[in-house]
């Protein structure tokens, strides 16, 4: 009966340990609407990367998601057949996506999805392929751009 009991515990020590395992290895997104920021942390790196939330008269949500989807391309329906590559989707209609308006990363200028460049949304996209992922959405626009 105590080999039996040993063997339950070995068992439950290495499921535990890769329970932990696996959950240390999700990739962690904080987006910070205050200084329109991203921090990545991960297995495969740190990063820290300017980001476009909602600008005036939109709204990003805030709070905490998992990912729902991820779309190598995807084209708006609602916003005129709009490219977002690398498009991790996380609420409804609502992702990370790349946009081509890299000059506008650091001020809100969305619709209400948070923009990155396109290199950075590859990144993120493989990361979160391999990875899984923890979206946090914190803070709030200081400012609004006026593009």
């Amino acid at each position: 009966m105590s080999g039996s009991i040993v063997k339950s515990a070995i068992i439950a020590a290495a499921l535990s340990a890769a329970a932990f395992t696996a959950a240390r290895a999700e990739v962690a997104i904080e987006v910070n609407m205050s200084t329109q920021t991203m921090h990545v942390a991960s297995a495969s790196g740190a990063y820290d990367w300017p980001v476009s939330t909602a600008r005036k008269g939109f709204s990003t949500p805030r709070g905490h998601f998992a990912p729902i989807g991820l779309e190598r391309m995807h084209y708006s329906k609602k916003y005129h057949n709009s490219p977002m590559p690398y498009s991790i989707f996380f609420r409804g209609g609502y992702a990370i996506h790349g946009a081509y308006a890299v000059a506008a990363l650091g001020t809100p200028a969305s619709h209400g999805c948070v923009r990155l460049s396109p290199q950075h949304a590859k990144i993120l996209f493989e990361m979160v392929q391999r990875e899984g992922a923890r979206i946090s959405i914190i803070g709030s626009p200081a400012h609004y751009a006026s593009r």
